[in-house]
């Protein structure tokens, strides 16, 4: 078989592995209604290293905050204390079994970081993250960027399972001289990641949604998500939609007059992964925020920082900032309905982190304890 024929064969594979991915998304119609839930089921997932450290105190605020909904039966908490990398490395698996069948009961995840073993290390497991976006189909990325004083407020929809990462390990070479990778892009996921961005906005009074795209060089894969977007767009007529090129929307990003615009911005999912970490870097990085990653019958809200797994040999795992997976938890409760709570911890921790700074978190003794700064936040939020 000459190396054309080999080709068509490959590609061939593909393109059947990708139609039966369509088949599948289009038997999940319906984002799923938190507020028409009888319970609307939290799992906590501590996961390890710092993880249960930080987290613990995020379920401390919002079961603060939603004191009301927990007594009534509205809101429920589960605690999921099996996703660590020692059970995981003795599993032999990303997720043990009956971790991910706990998990799935849980329509609302707030995860904790987990450690992932690196290439060269005696055991070689998926990233946890990695296999609970396959398993739980969280199709979406989402990350706020929001800095008051300059005016910024952005948020974020990164497509998260089509792209040019889809299928990024399954290029290949023709022979010495050629080499093919492939971007997708399928109605059906294209879809619900605009749609869940334009519902976000309508939820949150945003008044502006904005598409990223390459579509006037990348015309077939970008094109179509571009006019999917303008289709949609009309079915929300209070909300201004626009679009720019990926080349220019980093520009734009840092220009002050331009960049106080933008409310929510949806992409594929490689302008998204870059965009996410150039916004970032606004507020300090990639580690200051906190991130979804959702789908249309589950939602994981986790930081976007490592396990820290030094501070914890060290005893300093008392001592790690919650910050990141505190942001987390607003952006779980805006993202449940719940967006009056939501409110009210962003504005405490803008007070307690900004503003006031009564209780400072260096990472050691010289500085507060999680828990001292968690309970610096619930008592501003008394005080709002």
């Amino acid at each position: 078989m000459d190396k054309i024929e080999v080709a068509k064969t490959k590609f061939g594979a593909l393109i059947e592995e990708q139609l039966k991915r369509v088949e599948k998304m289009k038997l999940d119609k319906e984002f799923i209604d938190f507020q028409a839930l009888d319970t609307i089921k939290i799992g906590i997932v501590g996961g390890d290293g710092i993880g249960p450290a930080i987290t613990k105190q995020a379920q401390r605020i919002l079961e603060f905050l939603l004191d009301d909904k927990v007594k009534s039966g509205k809101v429920e908490f589960k605690v999921i204390d099996g996703l660590t990398i020692e059970n995981r490395i003795k599993a032999g698996k990303a997720i043990p079994d009956d971790v991910l069948e706990e998990i799935k009961e849980c329509p609302v995840i707030l995860k904790g970081p987990t450690t992932t073993p690196r290439a060269g290390d005696k055991v070689n497991i998926e990233s946890a993250n990695v296999a609970m976006r396959k398993e739980l189909d969280l199709f979406a990325n989402v990350r706020p960027v929001k800095i008051p004083e300059e005016g910024i407020d952005w948020t974020f929809y990164r497509e998260n399972t089509e792209g040019s990462y889809t299928l990024g390990s399954k290029g290949f070479d023709i022979d010495d001289d050629l080499a093919f990778d492939f971007t997708v892009a399928t109605t059906d996921g294209t879809e619900r990641i605009i749609r869940a961005a334009f519902d976000y906005a309508k939820k949150n009074g945003k008044t502006r949604v904005t598409a990223v795209t390459k579509a006037n060089i990348i015309k077939t894969t970008d094109g179509k998500f571009l006019n999917i977007f303008k289709e949609i767009a009309k079915e929300y007529p209070d909300i201004e939609a626009d679009d720019w090129y990926i080349d220019i929307m980093t520009a734009k990003l840092v220009d002050p007059k331009r960049r106080t615009q933008f409310q929510v911005v949806v992409l594929p999912n490689l302008y998204g992964d870059i965009i996410t970490d150039e916004a970032a870097e606004f507020q300090g990085g990639v580690g200051t925020a906190g991130s979804i990653n959702m789908g249309k019958r589950y939602a994981m809200f986790e930081a976007i920082h490592g396990s820290a797994p030094r501070m914890v040999d060290e005893g300093r795992d008392i001592y790690a900032d919650p910050c990141s997976i505190i942001r987390a938890g607003s952006m779980l409760l805006a993202h449940i309905g719940f967006s009056n709570e939501a409110k009210k911890l962003d504005e405490a921790l803008e007070i307690c982190t900004q503003k006031e700074k009564k209780f400072v978190i260096t990472g050691r003794s010289d500085g507060c304890t999680s828990e001292q700064l968690a309970d610096y936040i619930m008592d501003t939020i008394k005080k709002l």
